[in-house]
């Protein structure tokens, strides 16, 4: 792990975010981040999103960005630019011109005539002209070949600052398109995975509720027995015989064999507690509330339906038979 990615990930640490906390603040997919703190920044869509990341990854943390930046740039990937320097600085320097300087000789020894004299002063001036003019055409040369030169040379800076302009642009876009991309994919990914739990979730409750029904078999509509307190129930498609009572007040409840025999001693119960009998093994059961208005009978989860209203029989028997 890098040293910048070290100190990130430590700041994250002392805050108290994990990489999806960091997510959320910054708006930064996870991903990026991780890579981030292991100097991983190949992954990333281009350098310029690799400082703007990282940016904002340390404000997110609590720390200055700018000095994060600066004290870690040989670790940061830098922008691409071209970069022109250099210039070319000439210097000309003109010869100097020099007067002539006649040796003192003596004047046993000066021989010269008149008419040399009057030749070397005519000639003087043409020599003057033409080294004037030698000197002028070659500074004229001069400078126009260093223009051209210069000229060349920033046309090909200009050229390079272009491509390398070009280029990067057309890398920013791609990397953009594919993360883009890559978000819309996984975007309807989990869509379709929200759309199959939410059908299994319904199909494994649809199953469920068959196997219930299933279970619970088939209860008759009741019968009166004739004796002004009882009621009688077939049960049928079956092998699951449990009984509940739920009471919706003070009732007394007891349960028998229809021989009489006590299966569950009868009792007081007190509102919003439950009897629950497995009567598997009887093929018939007497079910006595002593306040029919203050409880609910169940077989297999399923409410039995008083025939007689509680308000015109209090006190009723209950009688399933198993078919």
């Amino acid at each position: 792990m890098a040293e910048l990615g070290t100190r990130l990930k430590e700041a994250r640490m002392a805050k108290g975010y994990s990489l999806e906390d960091l997510q959320e603040i910054t708006k930064i997919q996870k991903r990026y981040l991780s890579a981030i703190e292991e100097g991983n920044f190949s992954v990333m869509p281009g350098a310029f999103y690799v400082r703007a990341f990282i940016k904002q990854y340390a404000e997110a943390v609590g720390l200055d960005a700018n000095e994060i930046l600066e004290t870690y740039k040989s670790e940061i990937p830098a922008n691409k630019a071209a970069e022109a320097a250099g210039t070319v600085s000439t210097a000309i320097q003109q010869p100097k011109g020099g007067t002539n300087q006649r040796t003192a000789q003596p004047a046993a020894k000066i021989k010269q005539t008149a008419k040399q004299q009057r030749k070397m002063t005519d000639l003087m001036p043409k020599i003057a002209v033409a080294v004037v003019v030698i000197v002028v055409i070659a500074v004229i040369w001069f400078l126009a070949n260093h223009q051209s030169k210069n000229n060349d040379v920033t046309d090909d800076v200009k050229q390079e600052q272009k491509a390398a302009t070009s280029t990067e642009t057309k890398v920013d876009t791609t990397k953009e398109q594919e993360v883009k991309d890559q978000e819309a994919e996984e975007k309807a990914a989990k869509k379709e995975a929200a759309a199959k739990k939410k059908a299994a979730k319904e199909k494994a409750a649809k199953e469920k509720a068959a196997k219930e029904k299933k279970k619970a078999g088939k209860l008759s509509k009741g019968t009166d027995a004739g004796d002004g307190a009882t009621t009688k129930y077939t049960l049928s498609n079956t092998k699951n015989f449990k009984v509940r009572v739920e009471m919706t007040g003070e009732n007394w409840v007891g349960i028998t064999t229809a021989a009489g025999a006590n299966l569950v001693t009868g009792k007081m119960y007190s509102s919003g507690q439950k009897l629950e009998y497995n009567a598997k093994d009887q093929e018939s059961i007497r079910i006595r509330l002593g306040a029919a208005s203050a409880g609910k009978v169940f077989i297999n989860n399923k409410e039995v339906k008083l025939l007689v209203p509680a308000s015109s029989r209090p006190t009723q028997n209950i009688v399933i038979e198993m078919k």
